[in-house]
C-alpha cells in the first residue's frame, strides 16, 4: 500500500485539482498543492482506464481529486455536513484512503471537457449518475465515463457522475498525510 503521483503513473494526464485553488465549492485552497495521488493499484488501473479511452475513442480524462487527507476531509464536513455529498469524517471517505477519484472525460483532439450536464462538485440532482433530463450526447458521455470505469473495477456513486471508487478500497486504511510529505 502506497500513494503514488498519478503523473508519475500516467504521464500527460490533465490535472484540476479544484482543491488546490479556491475555485471548488468551498471557495478557499485547501490543498497546498496542485498534485493528485492514489494506491498504487487504484492509479495503475486508472492507467488503463485512460489507455483504452485513448485508444478506442481518441479521449482522455481531466482529474479533479483523489487522495484527500482527513484533515480535509474534517474542513469540507464542517462546511457541507451532507452525507449525500461529503463523507463524514468520523467514518472518512474512499478519498482519504487514496481509494477514489473524480474525473472527467476529455478531447483528445481539441483538449476539450467532454459535455456532462454539470460541472464538478455540483450538489444537485442534475449530478446524479442516473439524472435523465440531459441531451442524449451528454448522456452517452457519462455512459462511456461510467462503462469504462467499471470495466476496470471502480464503482459509481449515486450522486456524483464524476466519482468513482476502486473497488479494493477496503484493504487501504484511512490517511492524514498532506501533500508536502508524498513524492
Amino acid at each position: 500500500m502506497k500513494l503514488v503521483s498519478v503523473a508519475a503513473v500516467i504521464p500527460g494526464v490533465a490535472l484540476d485539482i479544484r482543491y488546490a485553488t479556491a475555485n471548488n465549492f468551498t471557495g478557499i485552497k485547501l490543498y497546498s498543492e496542485p498534485k493528485c495521488f492514489l494506491q498504487e493499484g487504484t492509479a495503475r488501473k486508472l492507467a488503463m482506464v485512460v489507455r483504452k479511452l485513448r485508444t478506442k475513442l481518441m479521449l482522455g480524462v481531466k482529474i479533479f481529486d483523489g487522495y484527500r487527507p482527513l484533515s480535509v476531509q474534517r474542513a469540507l464536513w464542517e462546511m457541507m455536513p451532507d452525507p449525500q455529498y461529503v463523507a463524514d469524517p468520523a467514518v472518512g471517505s474512499k478519498h482519504n484512503r487514496g481509494a477514489a477519484v473524480d474525473l472527467t472525460l476529455v478531447d483528445l483532439v481539441s483538449g476539450q471537457e467532454m459535455e456532462m450536464g454539470t460541472g464538478y462538485d455540483d450538489f444537485t440532482d442534475r449530478a446524479h449518475p442516473d439524472f435523465r433530463n440531459l441531451p442524449e450526447t451528454t448522456l452517452c458521455n457519462r455512459a462511456i465515463l461510467r462503462e469504462m470505469m467499471m470495466e476496470h473495477s471502480f464503482e459509481p456513486i449515486p450522486t456524483e457522475w464524476w466519482h468513482f471508487d476502486d473497488v479494493d478500497w477496503e484493504k487501504y486504511p484511512l490517511l492524514d498525510i498532506p501533500f508536502s510529505e508524498l513524492k
